[in-house]
């Protein structure tokens, strides 16, 4: 009974940004691939775990920090999810995460209907039946109001594919995933931008009504900052990497250089 979670990324030595919950045997193959490729292409990196678990094991130390060094996690539910004890472990991980840190959660309800999940019918009552045999009831119920609160979060149904198919699923689901990573990545700066942007607005005022070249100052320096927390913006929303930024730099330098010797 194993649990994984899926990425371009291999340990947390590499900077992630999603973590990835899914039932292995379920959806390795197909929707998590799928999922994860689609994230490649658009450059988020998500989380991956080789190593299976083993029966009796707890959740390692390396995935526990994964899930924390997220920003996002996505949990996959499928027919045979919950008969896996890592993934419901896992599973309460990321919900502690959601609560306690600005962690984003987005369930898919992969091949399951939602109210089979939330309310623990069909395969997750079958699951549940085993649980109760081999776990203390503490962690049953904690698993049990853990499937409940991740159920609640908005999330995505896949599992009436009437008019679509997965492919068009994915690639939106894709998009989804970027912009509230994009949202996340900039809402600090979204925050100063609009207080330098009053506080220029009031230097303004103030400069009309006292004309003095050190208001001017202030004000025109308030509006580089904007400047240039704007563009810092643009940098993240364009997911530009250090290499490419270093890149940038070197190649504008070379242009000062070959600009000074021209004279």
């Amino acid at each position: 009974m194993e649990c994984s979670s899926s990425s371009s990324s291999s340990t947390t030595s590499q900077k992630h940004e999603v973590f990835i919950n899914f039932r292995s045997e379920d959806t390795r193959k197909t929707f998590t691939s799928h999922l994860n490729g689609a994230l490649e292409r658009v450059d988020i990196k998500t989380y991956v775990d080789n190593n299976n678990l083993e029966r009796g094991e707890e959740i390692p130390i390396t995935l526990v920090r994964a899930i924390e060094e997220a920003k996002l996690s996505v949990i996959v539910f499928s027919k045979n999810y919950a008969d896996s004890k890592w993934c419901l472990d896992e599973l309460l991980k990321i919900l502690e995460c959601g609560r306690t840190k600005r962690h984003i959660i987005v369930p898919v309800f992969y091949d399951i209907d939602p109210s089979d999940v939330r309310n623990q019918r069909g395969s997750y009552a079958e699951a549940f039946v085993n649980h109760e045999r081999n776990f203390d009831e503490k962690k049953v119920l904690e698993w049990r109001n853990g499937l409940v609160e991740a159920a609640n979060y908005a999330g995505w149904d896949c599992y009436n594919k009437v008019t679509r198919t997965e492919y068009e699923i994915v690639e939106d689901f894709t998009k989804d995933v970027l912009e509230k990573l994009n949202r996340t990545n900039v809402s600090d700066l979204d925050r100063q931008i609009t207080k330098m942007e009053q506080l220029a607005e009031l230097q303004r005022q103030f400069y009309e009504s006292i004309s003095t070249f050190e208001n001017m100052l202030n004000r025109d320096a308030t509006i580089q900052r904007v400047t240039e927390l704007k563009m810092e913006r643009s940098i993240r929303m364009l997911r530009l990497t250090p290499d490419m930024l270093s890149y940038m730099e070197n190649s504008n330098d070379n242009n000062k250089s070959v600009f000074e010797n021209m004279f």
